[in-house]
């Protein structure tokens, strides 16, 4: 194994068209990555790691459009759970996204952006183009997949689909398919966006970006990543640091400033077709659909596969009893699974939070 650490950006364009669920080929597609860590001269210490909706390649060191730390630094790097002096770590940017893979943004044939001409994508989809990545990279076997929430939804679907890629899947905070609510929520954040005026049917890359419609999408959808329990501990219904009696329409109270502030900020780092793109993706997630309606029978091939669920007891959004789905799923099947419930009160977000169970938990399974 290396003892040493390095991190690197880097991007490959697919040398053979990417087959989709929908029955299309997209040819060209690029994959941006990052990695860390050093491989080993046998490429047996490599992991995989998902990322969610709106998270992107950059688990560890700066982001380079916000300049803040890789959205898993606390979880991955030397010494840490995800241990980079032990394991080459590859985090892929998902195909529909606008971080350097291939997405609406992106150039099609007509040089143009391909806007909401860019074809339907599925978290197979996604899974599929990443599992081409580790072709071009010579990586066989990874050592372990890893992801929470929609990278927990894309962990799943490596292992029903791809099962001798990985040894071993650690699936966190995620679920095998999207329930009606979850679906609803998608949708109002969808209408929020093309609403917008800015949007104009997803040609708008010449122009004026529908910022507003993207921001309010944004607030909507980080609701369901807290719990009560958070959000009151943190803002309760305390008002802004000025005279209370200034009642309006500006952000009178803290949690207001606050969600403001999240949709604000993500509109600088995210495009509104890829956020309509992935969302849908994730609606259509349906494990059990995949397999003919069983879900047992989607983990079939995986019965060699070792696997650990972790879910938090106050999301909810994927709720332990979602997870739970899966844990008797692969039981079913006889394959090799723990599972955990742990106690945090971040919601959905505590799997990108400090929780320190789940820091062991993860380098416990890992190693």
């Amino acid at each position: 194994m290396a003892t040493t650490s390095t991190t690197s950006f880097r991007s490959v364009t697919l040398d053979a068209p990417l087959p989709l669920d929908s029955g299309r080929e997209l040819a060209g597609v690029q994959v941006a990555y990052e990695t860390a860590g050093e491989l080993a001269a046998d490429k047996s210490n490599a992991i995989l790691i998902f990322h969610a909706l709106t998270g992107d390649q950059f688990v560890v060191g700066q982001h380079p459009v916000t300049g803040k730390p890789g959205w898993w630094e606390r979880m991955v790097g030397p010494g840490k759970p995800i241990d980079t002096t032990r394991y080459h770590v590859i985090c892929a940017n998902v195909v529909g996204s606008c971080m350097g893979s291939t997405g609406p943004a992106s150039l099609g044939a007509d040089g143009k952006p391909y806007a909401m001409n860019f074809p339907v994508i599925t978290i197979r989809d996604m899974v599929r183009a990443q599992m081409m990545l580790l072709d071009a990279l010579g990586i066989e076997t990874l050592h372990a997949v890893v992801g929470g929430s929609m990278g927990g939804m894309q962990a799943l679907s490596c292992a029903a689909n791809f099962p001798d890629r990985a040894s071993r899947v650690l699936a966190i905070a995620t679920t095998a398919r999207h329930s009606a609510q979850n679906i609803a929520f998608h949708e109002m954040a969808r209408q929020a966006i093309m609403a917008d005026p800015n949007w104009r049917g997803g040609d708008y890359y010449d122009g004026q970006s529908p910022d507003k419609g993207l921001a309010v999408a944004r607030m909507a959808a980080h609701i369901t990543y807290l719990s009560e329990e958070g959000l009151t501990e943190k803002f309760g219904r305390r008002l802004q640091d000025r005279d209370a009696k200034s009642f309006g329409f500006d952000a009178d109270f803290q949690v207001e400033s606050y969600l403001r502030h999240q949709g604000l900020s993500f509109t600088d780092r995210f495009d509104a077709n890829s956020y309509l793109y992935i969302t849908r993706a994730m609606d259509y997630f349906d494990l059990a659909e995949e397999a003919g309606g069983l879900l047992a029978d989607a983990f079939v091939g995986a019965k060699e596969t070792r696997f650990c669920l972790v879910s938090f007891d106050t999301d909810w959004l994927y709720t332990t009893a979602d997870m739970r789905e899966v844990v008797h799923a692969l039981n079913a099947v006889a394959a090799p699974v723990s599972f955990v419930e742990l106690s945090a009160p971040y919601g959905h977000d505590s799997f990108l939070l400090d929780v320190p169970a789940l820091d062991q938990v993860v380098t416990g399974f890992i190693a």
